[in-house]
């Protein structure tokens, strides 16, 4: 099992910033991949960025490249969404999820809770 607890989300104005964590416990974490998605209301869930524990190799969507960065923390097993020049299409509950393969598909087999962004116009 791998426990995810997401945090960092609010309220922020257009062109701001907001950085997302996640922090990970339990099964060996090395041997995982990371991924934040979002899910706007009435939408389906989206994969966002990820990133490998081992190698840190990412992947990022084309919606969010050059904006968003993702990062991970081995002392802290905690993974990192940092995001830029936010626009109101990036409101949405953001999710963490683990799985062993670094891929965009949404059927990771652990989730978090997730955490409301909301970006203001």
């Amino acid at each position: 099992q791998v426990q995810l607890v997401e945090s960092g989300g609010g309220l922020v104005q257009a062109g701001g910033s907001l950085r997302l964590s996640c922090a990970a416990s339990g099964r060996t974490l090395s041997r995982y991949a990371m991924g934040w998605f979002r899910q706007a209301p009435g939408m389906e869930r989206d994969f966002v960025a990820g990133i490998r524990w081992s190698g840190g190799s990412t992947l990022y969507a084309d919606s969010v490249k050059g904006r968003f960065t993702i990062s991970r923390d081995y002392a802290k097993n905690t993974v990192y969404l940092q995001m830029n020049s936010l626009k109101p299409e990036d409101t949405a509950v953001y999710y963490c999820a683990a799985d062993s393969i670094l891929r965009v598909g949404v059927d990771y087999p652990y989730w978090g809770l997730g955490t409301q962004v909301t970006v203001s116009s």
